[in-house]
């Protein structure tokens, strides 16, 4: 699986092509046939420790890859050979000083059989042979084909590998999903399910920097979101509300899609141990951007209930959504519901949005352009400038200079927004 294959819709996030990773092991596959991988991302929580994580070790995120150490050690060893100013030895004339043997001129001496002149003397049996006018003749084998010497491959050093054995997938059944869920893992770990270079559609399924972005807000911040009844809009994996229900009350965790909420709920059960110590809830639910009302059917596995939709617009302070503004129709649906919800919320409620601002060449413009990032942008100035007697909006952008707490690459495209809503 070193290999990824791309398609001409396949999108493959940042953080699963750039995360540094020995290996590549897929889990399982999901109920809709689609290869499943368990990333570790570790929580620096004094903000200045960067280790990685990973992939698919078992190490459990504890450790860097064997090979990742040797060869850095290696590499140390080579650095400390060379000169104080890290760079090769050299003669007074410039030339590299390679042995103690080394002619005054600069010249390397590979062999005691060199001539005068400075040429190398090779043995009679690698074939260069001279004619009657001084040239070399080009050695041949019985067959008259040029016989070129080939220089012998460098031994490398054994190392101490685990034997890996092929095994065969298959989509998991629900049992089979259940067997790891109690494995233990370190306090600072959080493990997530995900898939790899999905199409546009299921996206969802993948880690973004966005949810990083939110994740480092909330664990740099913990007292503005203690205690709080919280609201995600499009989670995704589960990852921003696993790190926020280490510090809130509940945390309604919402999305569409029946196999991406199932792995949703998946991560929120392999994330126990950062959540319970804090009391924290989450609560994995269906919220459709397309629909007006929640899903308060009692047969649906991830539907609402009376007393959840109550404690929603009773309680609901906090609404984060990371990194879910890419198509136009969708942010104009995200847009809706927030203006919906937090028309029918109790309480003056603060939203956090986080986006990455992608860059694209368009033929339409001939020119390097960002439309959903624009569209995005006209929508928060829409929001603002609303009157309409119920509810006031305030827009304000957030500077991202809180601690990174986790291993990701915090570009400048990156930003964080707040919009503040309070009943009139």
């Amino acid at each position: 699986m070193d290999q990824i294959t791309f398609h001409y819709d396949t999108v493959l996030s940042d953080v699963h092509l750039l995360l540094p990773n020995s290996r590549h092991l897929m889990a399982r596959l999901n109920r809709v046939g689609q290869p499943v991988f368990i990333s570790r991302f570790r929580i620096l929580w004094d903000g200045t420790k960067q280790r990685t994580c990973d992939l698919g070790s078992p190490c459990g995120g504890e450790e860097l890859d064997r090979d990742t150490q040797e060869e850095s050690g290696r590499g140390d060893a080579r650095g400390s050979e060379t000169g104080a100013d890290g760079g090769v030895d050299r003669d007074e004339d410039g030339g590299v000083d390679r042995d103690e043997d080394g002619g005054a001129d600069g010249g390397v001496d590979r062999d005691e059989d060199r001539g005068a002149d400075g040429g190398v003397d090779r043995d009679e049996d690698r074939g260069a042979n001279r004619d009657e006018d001084g040239g070399v003749e080009p050695p041949l084998d019985e067959d008259g084909d040029l016989e070129v010497p080939r220089r012998p491959r460098q031994r490398l050093p054994e190392r101490d590998r685990d034997m890996v054995y092929p095994i065969i997938l298959s989509q998991a059944r629900r049992d089979e999903e259940e067997e790891d869920e109690e494995e233990e893992c370190p306090r600072d770990v959080i493990r997530i399910e995900h898939t790899m270079a999905t199409p546009l559609e299921d996206v969802g399924k993948q880690v973004w920097r966005g949810a990083f972005l939110l994740a480092d807000l909330i664990l740099s911040q913990p007292t503005t979101f203690r205690g709080a009844t919280v609201l995600e809009l499009g989670a995704g994996t589960g990852l921003t509300s696993v790190v926020m229900a280490t510090v809130a009350k509940t945390v309604y965790c919402t999305d569409v899609g029946e196999d991406l909420l199932s792995m949703c709920q998946k991560n929120v059960t392999l994330n126990r141990h950062l959540m319970e110590p804090a009391g924290g809830e989450v609560r994995v639910r269906l919220l459709d951007w397309l629909r007006h009302d929640l899903c308060t059917d009692a047969d649906a596995e991830f539907g609402w209930t009376e007393d959840e939709v109550a404690d929603l617009h009773d309680n609901t302070t906090i609404i984060i959504a990371a990194d879910v503004c890419y198509d136009d129709d969708l942010t104009d649906a995200l847009f809706r519901t927030l203006y919906r919800i937090c028309n029918n919320l109790r309480l003056p409620c603060t939203t956090y949005l986080s986006i990455e601002k992608r860059l694209n060449f368009t033929l339409r413009h001939m020119d390097i352009s960002c439309e959903a990032y624009d569209h995005f942008r006209h929508c928060l100035c829409e929001m603002q400038e609303l009157r309409d007697g119920r509810t006031c909006f305030t827009v304000e952008q957030v500077t991202p200079s809180f601690p990174q707490c986790l291993l990701y690459e915090r570009i400048e495209q990156l930003e964080l927004w707040k919009v503040t809503a309070v009943p009139v």
